[in-house]
C-alpha cells in the first residue's frame, strides 16, 4: 500500500466521501477494487442482492477467501439463503459500516451492481412495514395457481403499482399487496411520502461501462462455463436438497441459481439450463445498463479500452480531483 494516499483518504474521509464502483455483471467491479486495495487504505462494501448469502459461493462469483483475506469486505457471508434482506436493511447497514470505517482511517468502497440497492441509498426509501411471511406465502401460493387473479387483485387495489409490475414477477406483485393487506395504503401512496435513510456522506462514482456489448456477452459466456466447470451444479445440490428452500425464495431467484434449480428439478435438460443462464445473466446486464446510462454524476471507464493499470490511475486521480 502506497503511504502517500493515507492523506488523500484523510481529506476524503473529512469530506464524508465515499466510493462506489458500478457495473453490469462480469465488467471487473472487483478487479477495480482490490487493485486499489494494493494502493490505498480501503474497505470494500458489497452491494450485491446475493453475495449476502452463505454457501452461495461459485454462482455469484464471490471473492476468494484470499480475496477476503486480503481486504476487509463487508455485507458478504451475513445471511442464511433462506431469509430474506431488503432494500432498507442494506441503506441502514452501509450508514452504520460507513461511519465505522471512517473510524479506521480508510475510505468505503462501495461495489457492485445492485442498482436498486445505490438508488435507495441516494434517493432514500419509503418508510414501508416489514415483510409478514403468512401474508406472502398465501399470495404465493395464490400466484401459483393463478399470475393473472394476483394481478387483478393489484390492479383492484394500487393501479398505479399494477401497471409498473409485470403479472410474471411474484415477488413485487406479493410485496405491493403485503404492503396494502398490512396498512390499508398502497404502495404508490408510500411511494410519494418524504423519504428516509438518505445518507450523510457523498458517493463518488465510477461505472464501467463497455461500449462493446459484443464484448460483455463473451465475457459472461467465459464466467458462466467457469462456474459450472468450477462445481456451481454442485453447489446448487446442496441448497436444492435442503427442506427449508424453494424455488420462490429471493437467494433461488438470483441469476443462474433459478435455472440450476430447475435443471435440478427436470423441467430444464442440461443444454437448456445453460442456455437459461446464460440468457438471464445478458438480460441482467442489460437491466443494469439501461440504470446506469440514467446515473447521474458518474464517470464512466470502458473496461475494454483500459488497462487494469489504467482503470486505477483514472480512479486515483478522479478521488484527487474531489477532495
Amino acid at each position: 500500500m502506497n503511504l502517500k494516499y493515507q492523506n488523500l483518504v484523510n481529506q476524503l474521509i473529512a469530506n464524508k466521501k465515499c466510493l462506489a464502483i458500478m457495473g453490469p455483471t462480469a465488467s471487473g467491479k472487483s478487479q477495480l477494487s482490490m487493485l486499489l486495495a494494493e494502493q490505498m487504505p480501503i474497505e470494500i462494501i458489497s452491494v450485491d442482492s446475493a453475495l449476502i448469502y452463505r454457501d452461495m459461493d461459485i454462482g455469484t462469483a464471490k471473492p476468494s477467501q484470499q480475496e477476503l483475506d486480503l481486504v476487509p469486505h463487508h455485507l458478504i457471508n451475513t445471511h442464511d439463503a433462506s431469509e430474506t434482506y431488503s432494500a432498507s436493511e442494506f441503506v441502514e447497514d452501509v450508514n452504520r459500516l460507513v461511519t465505522e470505517i471512517y473510524t479506521r482511517n480508510r475510505l468505503p468502497v462501495l461495489v457492485g451492481g445492485t442498482m436498486m440497492y445505490f438508488n435507495a441509498l441516494q434517493q432514500g426509501l419509503s418508510d414501508l412495514p416489514p415483510a409478514n411471511e403468512k401474508i406472502r406465502e398465501k399470495w404465493l401460493q395464490i400466484w401459483h395457481e393463478s399470475p393473472n387473479l394476483l394481478h387483478e387483485k393489484l390492479l383492484d387495489i394500487d393501479p398505479v403499482s399494477a401497471e409498473r409490475i409485470h403479472k410474471n414477477d411474484p415477488q413485487r406483485l406479493v410485496r405491493a399487496i403485503e404492503v396494502y393487506e398490512i396498512t390499508g395504503k398502497s404502495l404508490t401512496e408510500f411511494r410519494a411520502q418524504p423519504k428516509k435513510g438518505l445518507p450523510d456522506f457523498e458517493l463518488i462514482k465510477i461505472a464501467l461501462i463497455p461500449e462493446n456489448r459484443a464484448k460483455l456477452h463473451k465475457q459472461i459466456e467465459v464466467r458462466f462455463l467457469s462456474m459450472i466447470e468450477s462445481g456451481f451444479l454442485q453447489e446448487m445440490k446442496g441448497l436444492y436438497q435442503r427442506e427449508d428452500l424453494n424455488e420462490d425464495m429471493t437467494s433461488i431467484r438470483s441469476v443462474g441459481y433459478r435455472q440450476a434449480w430447475l435443471f435440478l428439478e427436470g423441467e430444464y435438460d442440461y443444454e437448456t439450463f445453460v442456455y437459461k443462464g446464460l440468457v438471464a445473466t445478458r438480460q441482467l446486464a442489460k437491466r443494469q445498463l439501461t440504470w446506469l446510462r440514467k446515473e447521474p454524476d458518474v464517470t464512466v471507464i470502458d473496461p475494454y479500452k483500459t488497462s487494469p493499470e489504467e482503470r486505477v490511475k483514472l480512479a486515483l486521480s478522479l478521488l484527487n480531483s474531489k477532495v
